[in-house]
């Protein structure tokens, strides 16, 4: 998979399959997406590659009170990926950025305490209020869903 900034100046591949995908309804994902929620795709970090430009970084606490490094285009300023200092083997790639974005398809919703009015969630979905104690029903849901046609 391939993917980067709206203006071009930065561009990553992706060589590893994603460990899962999902929406995330927080008041930081809100504001980071000027939307209702933020989608993540978490990827190995090794097979996480920045192929042209150099993104600018800027860290913040998340909702959970851990420590987030934001990447984003310096020229555009598109959020490309996260890399939460708790797990530093995984990158949380920003999926609108892919090139092909048809497939995306989360396979959870978290943080549905801080949900806009509006937003409506399919009932066929994982649902936290919060951040989930662990993502290995997330990743269990994303390779059930998983098809490799889509990479």
């Amino acid at each position: 998979m391939t993917g980067g900034c709206q203006c071009g100046a930065i561009k990553y591949e992706i060589n590893s399959m994603p460990l899962t995908l999902y929406a995330c309804h927080c008041t930081e994902c809100q504001k980071q997406s000027s939307s209702g929620f933020g989608m993540s795709m978490p990827v190995p970090k090794t097979g996480f590659k920045i192929m042209s430009g150099a993104p600018k970084y800027w860290s913040r606490t998340s909702n959970s009170g851990r420590t987030v490094n934001c990447a984003f285009c310096p020229e555009c300023g598109t959020r490309l990926f996260h890399q939460p200092l708790r797990n530093k083997e995984v990158v949380n790639v920003k999926p609108g950025t892919l090139d092909k974005t048809k497939w995306i398809n989360p396979v959870a919703h978290l943080w549905l305490s801080s949900t806009q009015t509006g937003v409506v969630i399919p009932e066929s979905k994982l649902y936290f209020q919060k951040q989930p104690d662990s993502f290995e029903p997330l990743y269990q849901a994303w390779l059930n869903q998983y098809e490799p046609s889509h990479t």
